[in-house]
């Protein structure tokens, strides 16, 4: 797969937390040539599923991003807002936005503001309106942006906005198009509002009840300044997630993985963080409780305009992903 076009592709949609239609929208039509059916529930997930007997098998990755919302019109056409989900002002500051209907701003620092204490709420979006008469009738209050910067690759590396976690929703397209004799029951769900606190897998792991849950996502990966925290590096391979602040894997999961990788020789490595929660922190509390695992894909700058992953530990996870799905369990 040419992850570089599938992540433009999905970046050029509108897909902020709460406002996923259209991205959904481009992976139904993506996933479809390998699905029995594709469907989207009342929340906005996109489910996607290739029967079987066996057991239930589901897969997560959620696909919207976090972005920004207008809280505010000014006089003088500059516009305020708050963010959705984990934006950090100094990842943002001096970065290009877009709006759904494609209007273009910049993030900018309040006259006044200091650089070293900043905050969200000392930053603004400039889209170059005249006055407010003229902002309105660009935006409204309520509307969201979303990261406008490029992506690009390096000999060995991906870098854009949103890799989380739309590189997770391109390789679980990746393992669809790879999977052939299998029994599992198997569902790929590309989920909603993950970043606003895990809210969409929660009535799509009810809706489907299934026996095995596996969130797909990025983890921390290492950074030059603080290698401690997290355990996965770029370039490692497929990271199995041991726990998370917002679930402890069952061990069952976690063994049937790492034994999957070893069997199959695919690259892996364990993936501990002390913050920071996956899809897979609600899928394993649905009804009387669901065996979760996490496969990962370290990721440098996270919630960053420029986050950073390696091809190589992409291929890892599909592989991984394929190995398990087809694994009669």
């Amino acid at each position: 797969m040419d992850y570089l076009s599938v992540i433009e592709m999905l970046n050029a949609c509108h897909g902020p937390s709460g406002d996923e239609r259209q991205i959904a929208t481009t992976l139904k039509r993506l996933a479809e040539p390998y699905a029995d059916t594709c469907h989207i529930d009342t929340l906005g997930n996109l489910i996607v599923h290739k029967k079987g007997p066996g057991p239930k098998v589901m897969f997560a990755a959620h696909m919207d991003s976090i972005g920004l919302i207008v809280t505010h019109i000014h006089k003088e056409g500059y516009l305020s807002f708050g963010k959705l989900g984990g934006v950090h002002p100094e990842s943002i500051l001096h970065t290009p936005f877009r709006f759904k209907n494609g209007v273009c701003g910049v993030v900018a620092l309040r006259p006044g503001a200091s650089l070293k204490d900043m905050t969200i709420q000392d930053l603004y979006l400039d889209i170059g309106a005249k006055n407010e008469a003229h902002a309105r009738r660009l935006v409204q209050v309520g509307d969201t942006a979303v990261s406008r910067m490029p992506s690009f690759t390096t000999e060995t590396k991906l870098v854009s906005p949103y890799l989380d976690n739309r590189i997770s929703c391109a390789a679980m397209l990746d393992a669809l198009s790879h999977i052939r004799a299998y029994t599992n029951d198997l569902y790929f769900v590309f989920t909603v509002q993950e970043e606003l606190g895990l809210r969409g897998s929660k009535p799509a792991t009810y809706s489907i009840d299934p026996d095995y849950g596996i969130a797909v996502d990025v983890t921390v990966g290492e950074t030059w300044d603080d290698p401690k925290k997290g355990s996965s590096i770029l370039g490692g391979g497929a990271a199995v997630k041991i726990m998370d602040s917002s679930v402890i894997c069952h061990p069952d999961v976690i063994k049937l993985l790492e034994t999957l990788a070893m069997e199959s020789k695919i690259p892996f490595q364990r993936d501990v963080i002390v913050s920071g929660g996956t899809d897979a922190g609600s899928i394993h509390v649905t009804r009387e409780g669901v065996r979760t695992g996490g496969i990962s894909i370290p990721c440098r700058y996270l919630h960053s305009p420029v986050e950073m992953v390696d091809l190589s530990d992409v291929t890892a996870t599909v592989r991984l992903m394929t190995a398990f799905a087809q694994k009669k369990l």
